[in-house]
């Protein structure tokens, strides 16, 4: 199974303790480990484009998680300040422009988000949005559930539902990250009104032939 996000879609996303994890990839095709069984999951970063042509209607079953953009490019603004390793100093404005242009790592978020939407309907692919795992977790974990093929009673899925709460609260309140970096309508608190109005009009110029839709706050 791959997992596939743009950087900073859902935080940080942490392992299930019964999980057999591939290796996370960035920056090339994710290869299976050979030394790894059945069920295993592999988390990129990569467009729909460039993942292994086995997972492109294949047996391999991809889950994508998509994140409103104004709450994302926050995020991803704070995410390259805290690494020393980018170690970004340049203003939020500047950032977001850049992200807007299509000239941050990864390309451009717009083409992203709209190749894997472009397949939603296909067997092997399910399409999350960030902010429904907020609005209703249950419904999101009975989806995924269903996806997987993993059959689960209602003790079970209240269990596995709390549990999925536990970890979406450590993601958005960890002492390591920005305060509130994981709720949704972050960008309320940064988006200037002038700023707002370029990226809605950005926002409407890329995506206005997709009817893909998202909840900027709830």
């Amino acid at each position: 199974m791959a997992c596939g996000c743009r950087p900073s879609a859902a935080g940080r996303w942490r392992r299930s303790p019964t999980s057999r994890c591939g290796p996370a990839t960035c920056g090339s095709s994710p290869t299976p480990s050979p030394e790894l069984t059945s069920p295993r999951l592999i988390k990129s970063h990569l467009p729909y484009r460039f993942l292994p042509s086995d997972l492109h209607n294949g047996d391999s079953k991809v889950i994508y998680m998509a994140r409103n953009p104004k709450d994302l490019v926050v995020s991803y603004y704070q995410f390259h300040r805290s690494l020393r390793t980018m170690s970004y100093r340049g203003t939020f404005q500047e950032f977001c422009r850049r992200f807007m242009n299509d000239k941050l790592g990864y390309g451009s978020w717009f083409e992203h988000v709209q190749e894997f939407w472009e397949h939603r309907m296909d067997s092997n692919m399910l399409f999350l949005k960030y902010e429904d795992m907020h609005r209703d977790l249950v419904t999101m974990v009975e989806q995924l559930a269903r996806f997987l093929g993993v059959s689960c009673d209602k003790a079970q899925l209240e269990a596995l539902t709390e549990h999925c709460h536990q970890l979406v609260d450590q993601c958005c309140n960890a002492e390591a990250l920005p305060v509130g970096r994981g709720r949704v309508g972050l960008w309320k608190d940064i988006f200037t009104v002038s700023m707002n109005e370029k990226f809605d009009l950005v926002y409407k110029q890329k995506m206005g032939k997709c009817d893909l839709t998202f909840d900027f706050y709830l």
